[in-house]
């Protein structure tokens, strides 16, 4: 779901956009179904031709999406501009790598595979934000959404890194219980062994520096708003007494 820089005034246009929302909301949660059920079947990425098939066809798809947008935008170079992360992270590197017989490592090859994750967690985090009643709740859900998926993906990379190395990630519990400690910068007995959970570590670490927050902000303005509401008054009873009176 890129960022639009158009206002879909015509009722095709509209019914376009919400339809390549949908699709691509759909294409994002069965990529994460695919991924997952990977991750807890100890299946390899690097040998899963599955997992790979899916994920190709389902970039060349986000791909899509972008250049349908980008031709029905008023601003095409500002569309373009704002949607680059959304470009890169859609791209299918794993089958231009094979295609072009790189020699890349298969630590980067498994990060690689996650890229397309990053536009899943966000088409998330905005659609769960849209249900919102108001702003600041609409916010707080966004961040909420793409908090939990950080955690998850995150999680479940050092679980496929982890587990064969390290003796204290026996299970993906374990490396959820990882992840949640780290992100919440409390820390936990288990510590990372491999340079792939190292660098999990600091970006779980600042991540929860920069989303928790949000919720002291959430909340102090849940508060104010409950605060500052003015006292109800029953208006019928306070009328009836003026009436009685002399």
């Amino acid at each position: 779901m890129p960022q639009t820089s158009h206002s879909p005034t015509s009722p095709l246009k509209r019914h376009t956009l919400t339809l390549l929302h949908t699709l691509v909301l759909l294409a994002s949660v069965a990529l994460i179904l695919v991924i997952s059920w990977d991750t807890f079947h100890n299946l390899s990425f690097v040998a899963d031709p599955f997992y790979l098939k899916i994920q190709y066809w389902i970039c060349l798809f986000f791909l899509s999406d972008i250049v349908v947008e980008w031709l029905m935008s008023d601003h095409k170079i500002r569309y373009l501009w704002r949607n680059l992360l959304f470009v890169a992270v859609s791209i299918p590197y794993i089958t231009v790598i094979r295609r072009l017989n790189l020699d890349i490592p298969d630590q980067v090859q498994y990060a690689l595979r996650f890229m397309p994750m990053l536009r899943a967690a966000y088409v998330l985090a905005m659609v769960t934000g849209a249900f919102s009643a108001n702003r600041m709740t609409s916010l707080f859900n966004a961040y909420m959404s793409l908090l939990l998926s950080t955690l998850y993906f995150g999680s479940l990379m050092f679980y496929i890194e982890e587990r064969t190395v390290n003796p204290g990630v026996t299970s993906y519990w374990e490396a959820l219980w990882w992840a949640i400690m780290d992100m919440t910068t409390c820390g936990s007995s288990i510590n990372a062994l491999t340079p792939t959970g190292q660098v999990l570590g600091v970006v779980l670490a600042a991540e929860g520096l920069i989303l928790f927050p949000v919720f002291t902000v959430y909340i102090t303005e849940a508060v104010t708003r409950t605060t500052s509401k003015p006292p109800v008054t029953d208006t019928s009873a306070h009328r009836s007494s003026r009436q009685a009176s002399p």
